[in-house]
């Protein structure tokens, strides 16, 4: 049997289509919340490309951002080793996402 399930994206701009506000809700969860980002990447088959949905929103900090891209890095890293098996290379990109820590978020040392 196969299913269908909606993820939507609701966002609110201003009137230079900023980013005021983004509400996010998965049907087959009930989830529904607010957040102040998101990365959103798809593979194009076709045409062998990631089209990709970057956003956020005017109260995103600058701190939280390098945080988010933090977070990304490492969330990358296991999400390619899992699906590819590659695990010296999701090691390198997780070395990365401890330099980019280091660099990038000083309070985490």
């Amino acid at each position: 049997m196969t299913k269908t399930s909606d993820i939507r994206l609701t966002v609110r701009t201003d009137e230079n289509n900023v980013p005021e506000h983004i509400d996010w809700e998965a049907e087959d969860t009930g989830s529904k919340s607010s957040t102040k980002a998101v990365l959103l990447s798809l593979w194009d088959a076709q045409e062998k490309n990631t089209l990709r949905i970057d956003l956020w929103t005017k109260e995103m900090t600058v701190e939280e951002m390098k945080a988010f891209f933090h977070q990304n890095i490492l969330t990358m890293a296991d999400t390619f080793e899992r699906a590819t098996n590659e695990g010296k290379m999701a090691a390198q990109m997780r070395d990365f996402g401890a330099y980019f820590a280091e660099h990038m978020l000083p309070e985490l040392k």
